[in-house]
C-alpha cells in the first residue's frame, strides 16, 4: 500500500495546482487517489474527533472577580447575534449585569438569544446608529466583536471587509470616547501576528489592533484591551466548506500539509472576559490563551469528513487562494521562546509578554511608535474608502498603511530582539519572497545592523 505521502504525491501529478474547473477523466482519477487516501490513513477519524472535541473546552476565570467587574453594570455587546457574540452575552448573564445589550445588524441567525437581554440595530460602519445606540444605553462595559472574519472572502469584497474591519472599529472607538465609556473590549486574531501582511483581512485586524492601541495610549478614561482567537471550531469556515463539498462537488485544499490551532466559541467569549480583568490603563495589552494543544491536520479532518459523511468527492490539491498565506515569515517565531507563550503571539511580542494568574492566558502590551507617516497612511485610506468600493485603490491603500505600520511597531521593538529575528531569517535569504526580503530589511535598518555582521 502507498503512503499517504505518496498518494498526494501523485494527486499534485496527476492534476496539479491551480485549475478553475476539472474535466471529468481528472475527477475520476482524484477520486481513486482519495479512496485510496482513506485506506491509508484509517487515523484521520480520531483526529476528525479531536478536532470536534475543541468546541467543549473552556477556561477556567476567577468567579470572584468577574462578579465584581460585571454585577451590576450596562453591558454592550457589539455583534452579540454572531457565534461568539451570543456565548459572550451567555457569559455576560451569568454575571448579573444591571442591563446586557447586543447591538449588531441582525443578520446572524442560528443562535440562541437570551430572553432578558436587549437586541438593538446597529451597524458599526454607521457611525450616527452607532452613537444613537450608545447614547441611550449609556454602557460601562462595551465589548467589539463585531467582524468581517472570512479571509478569502475579504479578498473579494475589499471595500466591506475595511469599512467593517478598520472604518467599523474606529466608529466603535470614537463613540465609546465620546459617550465616556470606561471600558472597551476588542475581539482580534491571531494571523495579526503577522508584522505585514498583504492579504486584506490580516492587515485590516493589524490595522485594527494599531487604532485600539493608539486609542489605548491617548484615553485617561477609557481602558482597553484586546483578545486574540484562532480558528474558531464552532463556526469553523473550512468545516462548513468541507460538509458543503461532500455533499457535491470537489473538495478543494490549499496544500495537504496544512496544520492549524482550534479553540471553542466558549473559550474565545472566556478570553474576552479575560482579557477585560487584564485591562490597565494607559496602554493595549493584547490576550490570547497560552495552551492550544496540538495543532489540527487539515487533511486529516477533511477524511474524516468523508469517512463520516461517506461521500465519494474528490480531493483537490489546488494551491493557496488570495488571502491566506503559503510562507511564513522566518524570524516570525523564536525556537527560544516559542514553546512558553501563545502561538498567538510572534517572537517580537513574545519578548514582552507576561502570563495571567492562572497561567492559561499571555497578555503582552502591543507597542506602535506614533508618528506622522502613519497617520497620514492611515487618512489615506479612509479617504480611499470613503470615495470608491474600488479594489484597485483600496488595496494600494491599505498596503500603504500596512508598510508604514512594520515600520512603527519594529521601531518599538528592543534591538536584541529584532536582531535576533534578522539572525533567524538571513539564513533563508536566497529563498524569501519578495515582501519577506521587505522586511528583513526593514528589521535590519531598524536594528541598526549590516548583512555582513549576520554572516
Amino acid at each position: 500500500m502507498l503512503s499517504a505521502p505518496e498518494i498526494v504525491a501523485l494527486m499534485r501529478q496527476a492534476v496539479p495546482p491551480g485549475r478553475e474547473t476539472l474535466d471529468d477523466p481528472s475527477l475520476t482519477r482524484l477520486q481513486e487517489l482519495t479512496r485510496a487516501l482513506l485506506e491509508a490513513k484509517p487515523d484521520a477519524q480520531q483526529e476528525y474527533a479531536r478536532f470536534l472535541a475543541i468546541s467543549e473546552r473552556a477556561l477556567p476565570l476567577p468567579g470572584g472577580e468577574l462578579d465584581a467587574w460585571l454585577r451590576g453594570k450596562t453591558v454592550v455587546v457589539v455583534g452579540g447575534t454572531g457565534c461568539i457574540g451570543s456565548k459572550l452575552m451567555q457569559q455576560v448573564e451569568l454575571r448579573c449585569p444591571k442591563r446586557l445589550v447586543s447591538a449588531g445588524r441582525g443578520v446572524t441567525e442560528g443562535y440562541p438569544r437570551l430572553p432578558g437581554a436587549e437586541y438593538l440595530r446597529a451597524d458599526i460602519r454607521d457611525r450616527s446608529r452607532l452613537a444613537t445606540v450608545f447614547e441611550e444605553v449609556r454602557p460601562d462595559v462595551v465589548f467589539h466583536v463585531a467582524a468581517q472574519r472570512d479571509p478569502g472572502l475579504a479578498e473579494q469584497e475589499v471595500h466591506r471587509t475595511l469599512s467593517t474591519n478598520v472604518l467599523g472599529t474606529q466608529n466603535v472607538i470614537t463613540v465609546a470616547a465620546e459617550v465616556g465609556v470606561p471600558q472597551v473590549v476588542c475581539a482580534s486574531t491571531g494571523k495579526a501576528l503577522r508584522p505585514y501582511s498583504p492579504d486584506v483581512y490580516t492587515a485590516s485586524k493589524r490595522v485594527a489592533e494599531w487604532l485600539v492601541a493608539a486609542a489605548a495610549a491617548g484615553s485617561t478614561s477609557t481602558t482597553y484591551s484586546t483578545a486574540r482567537f484562532t480558528h474558531v471550531v464552532d463556526n469553523s469556515i473550512i468545516h462548513g466548506r468541507l460538509l458543503d463539498w461532500c455533499r457535491g462537488g470537489v473538495i478543494r485544499l490549499h496544500s495537504a500539509d496544512i496544520g492549524f490551532y482550534g479553540e471553542s466559541a466558549l473559550e474565545s467569549a472566556q478570553l474576552l472576559l479575560a482579557a477585560g480583568l487584564g485591562a490597565r490603563p494607559g496602554e493595549l495589552r493584547v490576550h490570547a490563551i497560552t495552551d492550544l494543544s496540538w495543532p489540527v491536520t487539515l487533511l486529516d479532518v477533511t477524511l474524516g469528513v468523508l469517512a463520516r459523511t461517506g461521500s465519494a468527492t474528490p480531493i483537490y490539491v489546488s494551491g493557496y487562494d488570495r488571502g491566506y498565506e503559503p510562507i511564513p515569515f522566518p524570524g516570525l517565531y523564536d525556537p527560544l521562546t516559542a514553546g512558553e507563550v501563545s502561538p498567538l503571539l510572534s517572537a517580537f511580542e513574545a519578548a514582552t509578554a507576561e502570563p495571567m494568574p492562572g497561567g492559561m492566558v499571555d497578555a503582552f502590551p502591543l507597542a506602535v511608535t506614533p508618528g506622522p507617516e502613519l497617520d497620514q497612511r492611515l487618512q489615506d485610506l479612509e479617504e480611499a474608502c470613503h470615495g470608491t468600493e474600488d479594489p484597485a485603490v483600496l488595496r494600494p491603500a491599505l498596503d500603504e498603511l500596512s508598510w508604514a505600520l512594520l515600520d512603527a511597531t519594529l521601531s518599538a521593538v528592543d534591538q536584541p530582539v529584532l536582531a535576533r529575528a534578522a539572525q533567524l531569517t538571513v539564513k533563508h535569504q536566497g529563498t524569501l519572497i519578495p515582501e519577506h526580503q521587505r522586511m528583513l530589511a526593514a528589521i535590519m535598518r531598524e536594528a541598526g545592523i549590516s548583512e555582513s555582521a549576520l554572516v
